[in-house]
């Protein structure tokens, strides 16, 4: 069988970004440190170059996507912080009085930075906006407790704005047009990859299973290690999609492009990657059928596992080429066909086999028919998916 070859960036591909990265950074602190080098640019901003330097050390990051959405999050918290600070620092101002002042600081340092920190409690705005709230507790702090005893408290903010745009600016321009590095091509190129990495494993646990003592080679390892991979991959996957949704159209990602279906498929992967351990854990379970019974379903679950391993790298082809797959017309009635197959499987076996062995083959086609299940409802998701991003209609084969 034809295996997909999938173009999820590899560890040489890694390094490559890695060095890349690391001079996109390099000339960003060169560009915004000619602000201080500069007599010109320096009599201009003068100490607040700090600020720009500041911006560049702490928003750039690996992923476009990330330094967008960092960089946006600390405008939005700083313009927001600053802004209030001020409204706060003059108002203390016009109560006057030492008193009145305090009064006036505490109060409004209490209630914007209780609301703050609530609302990077709610889990929607921590997901997406969890520094921009972290910016604004800070800056609103330093402009309302600084602005009681700063005259000139608006100009020192404007200032210090002016530098952090700068800053962010040089950020976006060299993320942006610099070889960018996407979080969305990440995220679109793993999900694909985990489809093959599930599809070897299900192909290696029937294959070892079936093989005789002795031509059974430790393979154990591998297929687990697969599994585990994809079972790990959520907390990744959820930074992926949100960096992706922050990134400007490129490629064939539009703005609207539906990542949340990414990250259902992942869920349905990692359930499937944790049903398919639990197989291997079957397979290798004390209690097991006799040779001459292994043998009588040695063929019926090679054109099983065969059929799961075509239909799994299908679907991920799909997704990694982004065309539609045929899974109302093709996939769902041969992965119905094979549940059938299992039911009728199972009976017969009833009648064969003695009381001992029901357990070991009924656990054995109950995970079997729980794969297949799974890879249903990923045949429906990719489907679905293929419709709301508008993937390329292809011609069947033939």
């Amino acid at each position: 069988m034809k295996r997909n070859v999938f173009s999820f960036p590899s560890k040489c591909n890694y390094d490559k970004r890695r060095i890349i990265h690391s001079i996109k950074v390099g000339i960003a602190l060169v560009l915004v440190s000619l602000l201080y080098l500069l007599d010109p640019l320096f009599k201009q901003v003068g100490e607040n170059t700090m600020w720009a330097i500041m911006t560049v050390v702490v928003v750039f990051e690996f992923f476009a996507g990330a330094t967008l959405s960092k960089g946006i999050n600390r405008g939005i918290g700083t313009v927001t912080g600053g802004g209030l600070g001020c409204l706060a620092a003059i108002l203390a101002d016009k109560i006057g009085g030492r008193i009145g002042n305090a009064i006036v600081v505490a109060s409004s340092v209490f209630i914007f930075g209780a609301a703050a920190t609530y609302a990077r409690l709610v889990p929607r705005i921590k997901r997406r906006y969890d520094y921009g709230a972290m910016i604004f507790i800070l800056t609103f702090n330093l402009v309302v407790v600084g602005g009681v005893r700063a005259e000139k408290v608006m100009e020192l903010a404007g200032k210090r704005l002016s530098t952090i745009g700068m800053g962010f600016a040089v950020c976006i321009f060299i993320s942006l047009l610099v070889f960018p590095i996407w979080a969305s091509d990440d995220l679109h190129y793993s999900i694909a990859s985990k489809f093959d990495k599930l599809a070897s494993s299900i192909e290696g646990c029937l294959e070892d299973y079936f093989k005789m003592a002795s031509e059974k080679e430790n393979k154990t390892d591998a297929n687990l290690e697969a599994c585990k991979s994809v079972l790990h991959s959520k907390s990744n996957d959820e930074s992926l999609a949100n960096f992706a949704k922050w990134e400007p159209w490129h490629g064939k990602f539009g703005l609207s492009y539906p990542w949340e279906m990414y990250l259902e498929i992942g869920e349905i992967l990692r359930e499937l990657a944790a049903t398919t351990i639990a197989f291997k854990g079957c397979l290798q379970s004390p209690k097991q059928l006799s040779p001459m019974q292994r043998r009588q379903m040695n063929e019926p679950c090679e054109i099983l596992g065969l059929t799961l391993v075509w239909i799994m790298r299908e679907l991920g082809e799909s997704i990694e080429k982004m065309n539609k797959c045929r899974a109302k017309n093709l996939m769902i009635p041969k992965l119905q066909s094979l549940n059938l197959q299992l039911n009728l499987m199972h009976l017969s076996s009833k009648i064969q086999v003695e009381h001992d062995d029901n357990l070991a083959i009924s656990s054995f086609i109950f995970l079997l028919r729980e794969i297949v299940g799974k890879v249903e409802v990923l045949a429906k998701k990719v489907e679905e998916l293929g419709e709301l991003a508008n993937f390329e209609t292809r011609k069947l084969d033939v």
